[in-house]
Formats: C-alpha cells, sequence, structure tokens
C-alpha cells in the first residue's frame, strides 16, 4: 500500500499544481469570524449594484451568440454536407479561416473601420453630403453579438459537419425515394440528426464567449469577465473577484455538463450507418440560382469573419508604413515565441506522462484525476488568474520570508503555470487520440521481453506518438500565442507579448500600429486551420 502510495505520488503532485486555482477560488468561499462577514456583505453588495448587470448581459451576449453561431454553422454544414456545387471543396476548407482570427483582433478591424471617424463614414459624409453618425456604434452590444458569430461559427460548422457527413446523404436520399420534397428532408431528416452536434458546437461557442475579455473590454460591456478584472485590477478587491469568478465558474461548469450531454447523443445518433450505404447516396446537385444562393450562404460568413477584418487591418499598413512599431516588433514577438514554445514542451510532456499513467493504470482514481486535469481547457483565463493569485497572497502574508510570490509574480514561473492550466487539456486530448491507435498487445509484448516503465514508453510508446505529439505541441503553441486575459495580468514586466501589445494599442486608439501585432497572431492561427482542413479532406475521402 505504501509502495503504490509512493508511485502514485508524482501524479498527484502534478494533478493538484493544475488544480490549485480551481481549488484556492472555491476556498476563498470559506472564510471564518470577520473574513466571513466581510465576504458576506460584499456578496449583498454586488447584488445590489453591479451583479444583475453582469448576469443579464452576460446572458443576453450567449443567447444572442448561440443563436447566431448555430444558425451560420449548421447552414454552412448543410450546403456543403446535403449538396453539391462549384466551388464545393473549396468552401469546406474556407469555412474554417475565421478559426486562425482572434475575436478581439476581428473587434478591433471592425472599430477602426466601422467607426465615427473610420473611413466608411468619412466616406459616406463626404460622398453624400451628410453629417452627423451614418452607422449603429461598432462598440455595443450588438457589434460584440456580430463579432463572436463571425468569429466563432467554425466550432458549429465541424460538428455539424461530422454528424452530416456521416449518414445525411443516406438518409436524405432514401426520404426523396418516399417522395419527401427538398424542404422537407432538410427539416425531418437533416436538423435532427444535425441537433445533438450542434448543441455541442454551441456549448463550445457559449465557453469561448464567456471566456473572453479583449472584446467585451475594448467594446465597453460588461460581463463578468470584465467585472472580475474591475474588482481585482482597479477596486484591488480579491474577495469580490473571487466570488465574480465563482459565477462565471459555475456558468462554464453548467455549459460544459450540456456539451458532454450533447457529445453522447451525437455519438449515438451517428451510428449504425456502414459506409458502403452512406456511399450510395449523392449530395443533391445544385445549379443556376440555387448555387449562388450556396456561394452566398458560404462565403458571406468567410468575408465577415476573416476576409474583412484582414483588409482592414492591411488598410492603415499600407497608408503609412511610418507608424509601425518595427524596432519593437521582433522583442514582442520573441515573447510570445518564447513563452508559448515553454509551455508547449511543457504540456506536452505533462499530456505524455498523465496518458502513459492512464495507460498503466486503469484505476477509477488516475482516469478521474486525469479527467480532472483534462476540465482546464474550460476554465476561463480570468478565474486562472484569480484562483492562482489568491493562494500567493495567501503565502505572501504567511510567510513573506520566502520569496516565492515573487516568484511566481515577477518572472515567467506564474504566466507559464496559468497556460498549463489552461492549455495540458489540448495537449492530452492529441496524446490520448495518439494512445488509442496503439494496440495494448506491444505494451503485453514488451513486458515479456522485460523492458521497463521508462523502457516501454522510450522506446515503443514514443515512436508511435510523435505525430500526436507534434500537433499537440502545435496546438499549445497557437493557443499560448492568442491567450490575453492570463497574460495581462501575469505577465513579467517588460515582457509585452503580441495579444497584450495588440489590445493595447487598439485600447488607445492606435489601431494602425495595432494592426501589425494582430496579423502577427493571425499568420500563427492560420497554420493549424491549414492542418485541420488538411486532416478532414483525407478523412471524406
Amino acid at each position: 500500500m505504501i509502495l503504490r502510495a509512493l508511485r502514485l505520488a508524482p501524479l498527484a503532485v502534478l494533478v493538484l499544481l493544475l488544480t490549485l486555482p480551481v481549488l484556492a477560488l472555491l476556498g476563498a468561499w470559506l472564510p471564518l469570524g470577520a473574513d466571513g462577514a466581510q465576504a458576506g456583505a460584499i456578496l449583498r453588495e454586488m447584488a445590489a449594484t453591479v451583479l444583475p448587470e453582469y448576469l443579464w448581459t452576460t446572458l443576453w451576449l450567449g443567447l444572442a451568440v448561440a443563436v447566431g453561431a448555430a444558425v451560420v454553422g449548421t447552414a454552412c454544414a448543410a450546403a456543403v454536407t446535403l449538396f453539391d456545387f462549384r466551388g464545393r471543396r473549396a468552401m469546406e476548407w474556407l469555412l474554417l479561416l475565421p478559426l486562425a482570427m482572434p475575436a478581439y483582433v476581428t473587434a478591433y478591424a471592425y472599430t477602426d473601420f466601422l467607426q465615427f471617424s473610420g473611413p466608411l463614414q468619412v466616406w459616406m459624409r463626404a460622398a453624400f453630403g451628410l453629417e452627423g453618425r451614418l452607422l449603429p456604434e461598432v462598440r455595443s452590444l450588438g457589434g460584440a453579438v456580430w463579432v463572436f458569430i463571425f468569429s466563432l461559427y467554425p466550432y458549429v460548422y465541424l460538428l455539424a459537419r461530422t454528424a452530416l457527413g456521416e449518414r445525411a446523404a443516406h438518409l436524405m436520399e432514401a426520404a426523396r425515394l418516399l417522395g419527401a420534397s427538398p424542404a422537407r428532408r432538410i427539416r425531418s431528416v437533416a436538423l435532427p440528426l444535425a441537433r445533438p452536434a450542434v448543441a455541442a458546437g454551441v456549448a463550445l461557442v457559449l465557453m469561448e464567449t464567456l471566456a473572453d475579455f479583449g472584446v467585451a473590454s475594448y467594446f465597453g460591456i460588461q460581463t463578468f469577465t470584465t467585472g472580475i478584472y474591475k474588482a481585482w485590477l482597479s477596486m484591488d478587491d480579491r474577495l469580490a473577484a473571487a466570488q465574480l469568478a465563482t459565477f462565471l465558474l459555475a456558468l462554464v461548469v453548467v455549459l460544459l455538463q450540456l456539451e458532454l450531454r450533447a457529445q453522447r447523443r451525437m455519438r449515438f445518433a451517428t451510428g449504425g450507418v456502414g459506409r458502403a450505404g452512406s456511399a450510395e447516396a449523392q449530395p443533391t446537385r445544385l445549379a443556376g440560382g440555387h448555387c449562388a444562393l450556396a456561394w452566398l450562404v458560404c462565403l458571406l460568413p468567410v468575408a465577415m469573419g476573416f476576409v474583412a477584418p484582414v483588409l482592414f487591418m492591411l488598410r492603415p499598413l499600407a497608408a503609412d508604413w511610418s507608424v509601425l512599431p518595427w524596432t519593437r516588433f521582433l522583442e514582442w514577438a520573441g515573447n510570445s515565441v518564447r513563452l508559448g514554445a515553454i509551455t508547449a514542451v511543457l504540456a506536452v510532456a505533462i499530456a505524455v506522462a498523465l496518458a502513459f499513467a492512464v495507460r498503466r493504470r486503469k484505476d477509477a482514481a488516475t482516469r478521474a484525476a486525469v479527467q480532472l486535469v483534462g476540465l482546464g481547457y474550460a476554465v476561463p483565463g480570468a478565474v486562472i488568474v484569480v484562483g492562482l493569485l489568491l493562494p500567493v497572497g495567501w503565502l505572501q502574508a504567511a510567510a513573506p520570508e520566502w520569496g516565492l510570490p515573487a516568484l511566481i509574480t515577477a518572472t515567467a514561473v506564474g504566466i507559464v503555470w496559468a497556460y498549463l492550466v489552461r492549455f495540458c487539456a489540448v495537449a492530452l486530448q492529441s496524446v490520448q487520440s495518439g494512445y488509442a491507435r496503439i494496440p495494448a498487445s506491444l505494451d503485453d509484448s514488451s513486458r515479456m521481453l522485460g523492458v521497463g516503465s521508462w523502457g516501454l514508453l522510450a522506446r515503443v510508446h514514443w515512436p508511435l506518438l510523435r505525430r500526436s505529439t507534434a500537433a499537440a505541441a502545435l496546438l499549445v503553441f497557437v493557443d499560448v500565442m492568442k491567450e490575453l486575459p492570463a497574460t495581462m495580468v501575469l505577465r513579467p514586466f517588460n515582457s509585452d507579448t503580441l495579444a497584450v501589445v495588440a489590445y493595447q494599442l487598439a485600447r488607445d486608439e492606435r489601431l494602425g500600429e495595432a494592426a501589425l501585432p494582430s496579423l502577427a497572431l493571425v499568420a500563427v492561427g492560420l497554420v493549424p486551420v491549414i492542418l485541420l482542413s488538411r486532416t478532414l479532406r483525407a478523412a471524406s475521402r
């Protein structure tokens, strides 16, 4: 028993480090004595002032984004899976391009072009002799909904496309032979078939919306995320920030449960039809006006979510290259690349260790610990920041001579820790998918030949996991490059990254200078999108 406990100790320590922010956040709700009375007073004060606004704004934003992303993503998925038209193969991967565009970068681009002093309204006033504001205010709840819909709809599109591609053509053909019209086939067959996938995609969209800080802060929208940063940085009230972060975490947990239920329903709905049966039916061929309508359905989201923002950011670059901070751009890029590379290597190492532990020990405790770590990606960066800084403050008050708080807040240790809490789940999912393709018979054969655990990992598993670990490292690297909330608070002094600089320049209305780091982030984000499109194309053959 003692020997087994010693073997599990490293795994327990690793899981504790990756779940400490959430545990500390929950522990902040358990103060005693005077602190308990203060916590209750703060909660009652927020309930009477800012909490209702945070709650209703977050709910309305989430509801509008959920409906919009569901409609756009499902329509695009149905167009490229149920119908065949000229250019359909190109549309399949073009619809993924908004994944490369961070939502806050899209917000900067639209604001620069559509605001009162932007080129569009200036041209309209000059051309038509008009005065005053000619377009609705971009920095509003409606503007944020627009940005989120066209930035996040690919989550719904990907899952709905997978669900429809497996059975839809076969069942649509059967409905046609039974005399159903095209509209009825879509309404009665395709949409119910895609409903679980759409629900899972909408849950992912909502988690990304709730976790956002850049768009909400830049547009001046009072959501839970902006409230957390206001309570912590502006009001210096850690307990209020912890309470708001807990409310946000509760919303995310609810969405995560909905997403897991939808995923289970999706696996049930997509089973039972062989490849041969699906191959017999072909998508409906479109021509003429129907083909033009399919092009419009597919091109509009791509134009709104990728092409237009890129063009809007290229305009100030082409107008005046002298304002661009070329001298410091390499420094910002270097900081981003360094943090991304360090986090990617550590995340892959941790993911391999956790996946190998599950492979070697299939007990319930090990699986539960690894699943707990896998939930980190669903935790917003604002929640992780508060949960990480709370124990740092407690440690500083208890033992100021240790100097550990300075190590976490004044060096890259704290920010890399926060990255690992959030993005280890990304690496873990990729590594576990690689392990799923390694037969258990190889482990049995290695044990029969006397190979130990480290030899099994180094000589058998690692060569077979190289592609999965490379994909995991790439995904973590790109996510770290785009991460904004945790980076803003935890970055070391004079270590700005591309994401932070883009936000600061845009906040200061220096949108022309913000275009360069923003476009750099888009270029980095294109790499996994290209790899994803190639993978989907190979799987559909």
